[in-house]
């Protein structure tokens, strides 16, 4: 195990912000993680797990504490289960994720298809149970692997115990810093038809036509890119960590008292299971009807000039400055209609975080 000092963590986040890392190790095995976080209680300093940095802004002082870089490789295929058309990848938690999706749309394997396109690393999308375009990834886990930093033991946890929500789980919430994901293992449906749920996805094909899964998946890439979520080089919209805020989820209620501020009905999407009688609105179009346009700038820091919900670095920005035009935004979201805004990167560094 390498131990490096005072490494810069800005070239690891998809931002490019953030200050040093105290330690930093980067984990090619389950033998790294164990002897890496034993190693930081040894010593009594904080463990900060990363994985690809796409959704994590970090604070210009940085961290002082251990960051542990998880880069486990391999993907091991388990053909079709006995009594069903099931085919389960087990994938190390270091893995590109759009470069797996990818494999699994040549493979004809149904489940991950719209969500293509989204950047950082497979161990990141039990914890926020990343979704998008009908689809998230709770519906198709079968076992998450992991390293427990309490009991100090590998465990397999199922799918129920994962205690999945809307870009939730127990392990951003009731067990947040608890567990070391390094490894997810995947059902997907081997020749499956694709998911089209959303309207976005319907309009790219024509309505007699069934796409293919791998046509999906190219569509989803640029619609994203469309909306600037899909990290290309050179793009200026690329700076940024995805997906700032999430859509609130809200009561009739709340929907009747935003539409007759707006004085227009607002988009609004199926809460999904566990909130019935509630429903999701689109953040993007509160922040908009709040004032803020695609392209807005608070000095170095900006909206998106693609996507509203996307805050960007636009050239030398610092954390506070990100921070600063999100707490703006929320203000004013707030302010007008009575909708509080939860950001959805990690923060890491700052007081309270």
């Amino acid at each position: 195990m390498i131990v490096e000092e005072n490494k810069v963590l800005a070239p690891y986040t998809t931002l490019g912000i953030g200050g040093p890392a105290r330690w930093f190790v980067t984990a090619e095995s389950e033998e790294d993680i164990t002897e890496a976080t034993g190693w930081a209680r040894a010593k009594g300093v904080p463990l900060f797990v990363l994985g690809g940095g796409s959704n994590l802004l970090v604070a210009d002082a940085g961290f002082d504490g251990l960051v542990l870089h998880i880069d486990l490789k391999g993907i091991q295929v388990q053909e079709e289960v006995a009594g069903s058309q099931d085919r389960v990848y087990k994938v190390a938690a270091g893995e590109d994720w759009d470069q797996f999706v990818q494999r699994t749309v040549e493979d004809e394997c149904a489940g991950l298809e719209c969500l293509a396109g989204i950047p950082g690393t497979v161990g990141g999308t039990p914890v926020q149970n990343v979704g998008a375009y009908g689809q998230e990834v709770s519906s198709v886990i079968g076992r998450v692997r992991a390293f427990d930093l309490r009991e100090c033991i590998s465990v397999e946890l199922s799918e129920a115990e994962c205690a999945f929500a809307y870009r939730r789980s127990r392990f951003n919430t009731t067990d947040r810093g608890r567990f070391v994901v390094t490894r997810v293992d995947y059902a997907l449906k081997l020749q499956g038809a694709p998911t089209l749920r959303y309207g976005d996805l319907q309009k790219a094909f024509a309505a007699e036509v069934m796409p293919g899964l791998r046509d999906v998946a190219a569509a989803v890439r640029r619609i994203r890119q469309s909306k600037g979520m899909f990290l290309v080089e050179g793009d200026p919209d690329c700076h940024s960590a995805g997906s700032f805020f999430k859509n609130p989820i809200v009561n009739a209620e709340q929907v009747a008292a935003v539409a007759a501020v707006a004085a227009e009905d607002p988009p609004r999407f199926p809460a999904g299971p566990g909130n019935e009688g509630s429903v999701k609105l689109a953040a993007a179009w509160l922040i908009e009807k709040a004032g803020f346009t695609k392209g807005y700038a608070l000095g170095r820091a900006g909206i998106s000039s693609k996507h509203t919900l996307a805050l960007v670095n636009r050239g030398g920005a610092t954390a506070v400055e990100i921070m600063a035009l999100a707490a703006k935004i929320r203000n004013e979201v707030a302010l007008r209609f009575g909708i509080h805004l939860h950001m959805e990167p990690v923060i890491l560094g700052f007081e309270n975080s």
